[in-house]
């Protein structure tokens, strides 16, 4: 059974990533054609339907890397994991991307995104899977740390 405060941490985890997800895809839409040729409402809806399909990709992508970690016996969102996760996400964003504007035509990039080449995968989007779990992540090794740092003594005289 997996301890309380892994799920806690798993939980916090993917919301801290939700809100920057959702930042993230609002501050890159300029970035995309959409921005120019859409109504406000259909660009409320992509933001959601994105930030929603990003949430959805860091709960499988953290799964994956957790699974990982048991098997491989690496410690609860270590750096190994971390790293697998980080992975996994801008992997599947490669994809994702070279899919949905490349094949399908769902979306495209306006002259305004730099993009790698080769791959043709818009520089926000890959770098949105590397920064918003980083930074995720960072915050819970962070308050993993403080939660488990041993307490001082006070030097004082002893309370009555």
């Amino acid at each position: 059974m997996v301890p309380l405060s892994r799920l806690l941490a798993a939980a916090l985890y993917i919301g801290l990533a939700a809100i920057g997800h959702l930042f993230w895809e609002a501050g890159q839409l300029p970035l995309y054609t959409l921005w120019q040729t859409s109504t406000a409402r259909e660009i409320v809806t992509a933001l959601i339907h994105c930030t929603g399909g990003d949430i959805l990709i860091t709960t499988v992508t953290l799964a994956v890397a957790a699974a990982l970690a048991r098997l491989f016996r690496w410690r609860a969102f270590g750096w190994r994991m971390l790293f697998t996760a980080i992975m996994l996400g801008a992997a599947y964003t490669v994809f994702s991307e070279w899919l949905n504007v490349d094949i399908r035509r769902s979306w495209s990039y306006t002259a305004a995104m730099p993009v790698f080449p080769y791959l043709g995968t818009g520089l926000t989007p890959l770098l949105q899977w590397l920064v918003v779990p980083g930074l995720a992540f960072a915050i819970i090794a962070h308050r993993d740390r403080r939660a488990h740092r041993p307490l001082r003594r006070c030097e004082g005289p002893p309370s009555p």
